[in-house]
């Protein structure tokens, strides 16, 4: 065909889930919902972290840099699927699907090099507490936050670039509730699977290399543990890590279901699915994963309520 008759898309139709029209009003107040309680939890913890000076730790540190991250990403696609929910004609017009992606992938990825930077954090801590302070200093902390962002922006801009170059002629739905690569390059009018090829190995080297260095540090923080002669040190050694734990088993489970497996491996509906519990559930859960089994947060938390109190007895 002649690229001069092809029609150029200029929109696309965000499908997002198989439901009956009655269920969408159900599902716009559950993600609303879901959507406060996280935006409420991260923001809670993150201005606690600022205001009691007993947190200004590298540990939360990192901790209010990835909430900032969960912040972004959900924001990035959960505004407009709610959008979409309650709108008869659910469109993205091409620029905000590009931008879509393109956040939800630099944000993404930032995530993952920040948790491996928070293992690391618990790996000098619980094997080598003596030197916390001289080898996790400030200026390292902010170097390894800097790595994250341009770890992300390096490992995404090539792709997005390739992209931004397809020719999109029709038709114009995406099988999903917002911009994600896959179902978005099928809709491409040419071979995309360069960019496929491209896509899954970058995925595969930013999810494996960070998934690498936690697993190492957490080997070693295990080996650490076990020598520890008294049960009740091994617990609060233990203790201090089951949150970071939980969550990165969360983010990197979903993560590579979705994106390092085969594409023929797991349908479109499945990844949907798997893409919830990234976009709402872990986000929605991971302040009260870090913060119930935290006595500091739990302390500052106490401080600020009672402060607030005091306040308005004024």
């Amino acid at each position: 065909m002649d690229p001069r008759n092809k029609t150029t898309v200029t929109e696309f139709i965000l499908q997002g889930f198989p439901i009956i029209p009655e269920l969408e009003i159900f599902l716009f107040v559950l993600f609303l919902l879901i959507y406060v309680l996280s935006l409420t939890g991260h923001l809670l913890i993150i201005m606690l972290t600022c205001m009691d000076y007993h947190l200004h730790t590298p540990m939360y540190f990192f901790l209010t840099n990835f909430f900032f991250l969960e912040i972004v990403i959900t924001t990035t696609v959960v505004p407009k699927m709610l959008a979409n929910l309650l709108a008869e004609k659910k469109t993205i017009s091409f620029l905000g699907c590009v931008v879509q992606c393109f956040f939800y992938f630099l944000v993404g990825t930032a995530e993952l090099f920040v948790l491996s930077a928070m293992s690391f954090d618990r790996y000098v801590a619980i094997c080598d507490p003596l030197h916390y302070s001289t080898i996790l200093t400030w200026k390292l902390c902010h170097y390894l936050i800097l790595g994250s962002w341009l770890g992300g922006l390096l490992s995404i801009s090539i792709p997005t670039v390739l992209k931004l170059q397809l020719p999109f002629c029709g038709p114009n739905i995406i099988n999903h509730f917002f911009c994600d690569s896959g179902p978005l390059i099928k809709l491409a009018c040419s071979d995309t699977r360069l960019i496929q090829l491209l896509d899954f190995f970058l995925f595969s080297l930013v999810v494996l290399s960070s998934l690498i260095l936690t697993i190492v540090s957490y080997i070693n923080i295990a080996i650490t543990i076990l020598r520890i002669p008294c049960t009740s040190g091994r617990g609060k050694a233990f203790s201090t890590c089951a949150a970071h734990l939980t969550v990165v088993a969360l983010g990197y489970g979903s993560t590579i279901f979705i994106y390092v497996t085969p594409s023929q491996v797991s349908s479109l509906e499945m990844n949907k699915l798997v893409c919830v519990l990234n976009v709402f559930v872990t986000p929605a859960l991971s302040p009260f994963i870090f913060s119930l089994r935290n006595e500091k947060v739990k302390e500052a938390l106490k401080s600020a309520i009672a402060k607030c109190l005091a306040l308005a007895h004024r």
